[in-house]
């Protein structure tokens, strides 16, 4: 018996197998490995995916994710505009400055425009062998593996990811799957980013409002419209903003506009029929468009996405707030139409109360000014009627000739100032609507906008029922007659001192303009305004003369009869 031991031999069959489920075990662990490697890198690329609240950013970081995620060379994402087209396109992988030399970006045809129609995923292992692949342009890398998948947000598709040119060769059923998981990741992304900008957004737009309903109500604003539409323009990043009213049932027109094209339109009239304008104010309501109204106005400077805003002010009938970008920019959203719809809104009350407080102030400072007239009126009328009574009878009773004259002349002094003052009464306590229609308004007008042409501002005073017996024709007669009349002496009379005064009696109606400058010269010269001032009053059936006063100086007499045909 020996002490060697005995070797055990298997049999080949099972040992062949043993070896074949221990490298089966091995490619699977392998496979796990290789998964979990794919699943860490998805769950790191969904956390960069979400790490941003930046929209632009967002995208970016979406397809350098993806392009990691799946080994591929070039990555792009397309976000897709309302009329189905690209209306952005956000690549990697290509070198810098060829994006230049291929010229325009994709535009959504060939086999990305069926990848927006089917919203389903594609996947090719030779793009070129697809019949819905247009090729490419010229100096376009080439590009031979595909793999497309739509990023949906709210259950839209919002764009698609494109990966091209896998490393390792095709893109595998398990990258489509990897893709698609991160494009549900990218589209929660997307939304949030949405809603972050939206609500930076509001914050922007609430404050606005807050600063112009400040601004209308602390202060008497006159371009108040401008103003708001300024504020909306920049506010909506928006390239015209414009307020058009109604000028009848058939057309509008561009009162007030703002942005960088606002010179073409402002002013600009157009049919209202079928505009976004037009049914904003038929219906009460915002609406919104990717065409404006201006559109088939005048070719050439068409506009596209648009917002229409019935907008309606204390100082403006009722009209729209119209908001518009060009042609191929971003479309508004419902979002950006409720922000516009309520900053109009706010701004509108604003203008109102701003309005309302106007009124007041306006109403107060009338019952100052009647209270004055008032006192005038009750008071220092009164007393100086008393004061030229009283010197009156001291005239009668004095036997000096010189002082009974002075006294006289002083009387003559009180009455030209009870003239005048009540020439201001009339001033300070007609209302506007009646002062608009009568003699003395317009004839005050005429003084105090001439005023700055003489030293001292003329003196002017009213004698009789001018307002009752004065006709609105001859009215602006006399309007001409006294801008005439102040004109030549401010041109030619070198006067320190003007006295105005128009007056009724016994049927007349008598101006005369007394001034105490060098006279008239000798030998005299008659100027054409003086010849047309001759010839109003010959038209009426008066007489005109202009002659030297007593004192120095040059006195004008302009009368004619009042129940005159001109």
């Amino acid at each position: 018996m020996t002490d060697d031991p005995v070797p055990l031999i298997f049999p080949d069959a099972p040992r062949a197998q043993l070896d074949r489920v221990i490298g089966e075990l091995v490619t699977t662990a392998q496979q796990v490995l290789a998964t979990q490697g794919r699943l860490r890198s998805l769950l790191e690329a969904s956390r960069l995916v979400a790490s941003e609240l930046d929209l632009p950013t967002v995208l970016r970081k979406i397809i350098g994710a993806a392009v990691e995620l799946v080994g591929a060379r070039y990555g792009a994402i397309g976000v897709i505009a309302p009329d189905g087209t690209l209306a952005q396109f956000i690549h990697v992988g290509m070198p810098e400055g060829l994006e230049k030399r291929i010229g325009h970006l994709p535009e959504g045809h060939g086999l990305l425009g069926a990848l927006i129609e089917e919203q389903q995923p594609i996947r090719l292992e030779h793009l070129g062998d697809d019949p819905r692949s247009s090729g490419f342009p010229a100096h376009h890398p080439p590009m031979d593996s595909f793999l497309g998948v739509p990023v949906r947000v709210r259950g839209e598709v919002f764009g698609n990811l494109y990966l091209s040119e896998r490393a390792d060769g095709p893109f595998s059923a398990e990258d489509e799957e990897l893709l698609v998981a991160l494009a549900a990741t990218a589209g929660a992304a997307i939304e949030h980013a949405r809603l972050f900008d939206e609500s930076v957004r509001r914050q922007k737009w609430s404050a606005a409002s807050a600063e112009v309903t400040a601004g209308l109500l602390a202060e008497n604003v006159e371009d108040s419209l401008a103003i708001i539409v300024g504020w909306v323009a920049r506010l909506s990043d928006a390239d015209l903003v414009c307020v058009a009213l109604p000028v009848d049932d058939e057309t509008m027109v561009v009162t007030v506009a703002d942005g960088p094209i606002a010179d073409r339109y402002a002013g600009m009239t157009f049919a209202s029929s079928g505009t976004l304008a037009q049914r904003a104010l038929a219906s009460g309501q915002p609406v919104l468009s990717d065409i404006e109204f201006a559109s088939s106005v005048e070719p050439g400077i068409a506009l596209g996405p648009t917002m229409a805003i019935p907008f309606t002010s204390s100082d403006a009938p009722a009209g729209a707030l119209t908001v518009s970008r060009l042609p191929g920019r971003a479309a508004f959203t419902g979002a950006d139409l409720e922000m516009a719809a309520d900053f109009a809104g706010q701004a509108s009350i604003a203008l109102r109360l701003a309005s309302v407080r106007a009124d007041q102030a306006r109403l107060a400072l009338l019952e100052d000014r009647g209270r004055i007239a008032r006192d005038l009126h009750d008071h220092v009328i009164q007393r100086l009627f008393g004061a030229g009574l009283n010197l009156q009878v001291a005239a009668g009773a004095t036997a000096d000739p010189e002082l009974r004259a002075r006294i006289s002349q002083q009387v003559d002094t009180l009455d030209a100032a009870i003239a005048e003052i009540r020439t201001a009464i009339f001033a300070l306590s007609g209302s506007a609507d009646s002062r608009d229609r009568v003699l003395r308004s317009l004839v005050i007008g005429v003084v105090s906008e001439m005023a700055d042409m003489f030293p001292e501002t003329p003196r002017l005073t009213f004698g009789g029922a001018v307002d009752l017996l004065v006709s609105p024709e001859l009215a602006e007669e006399v309007v001409a007659v006294v801008r005439e009349g102040l004109s030549n002496v401010a041109r030619h009379a070198e006067a320190t001192q003007v006295f105005v005064s128009i007056a009724t009696a016994d049927g007349r109606l008598v101006v005369r303009i007394e001034d105490d400058g060098r006279g008239i010269p000798n030998p005299p010269t008659r100027a054409s305004g003086t010849s047309n001032l001759e010839t109003r009053a010959t038209v009426r059936g008066g007489g005109f003369s202009l002659a030297n006063a007593e004192t120095g100086g040059t006195v004008l007499r302009w009368d004619v009869p009042l129940d005159a045909e001109g």
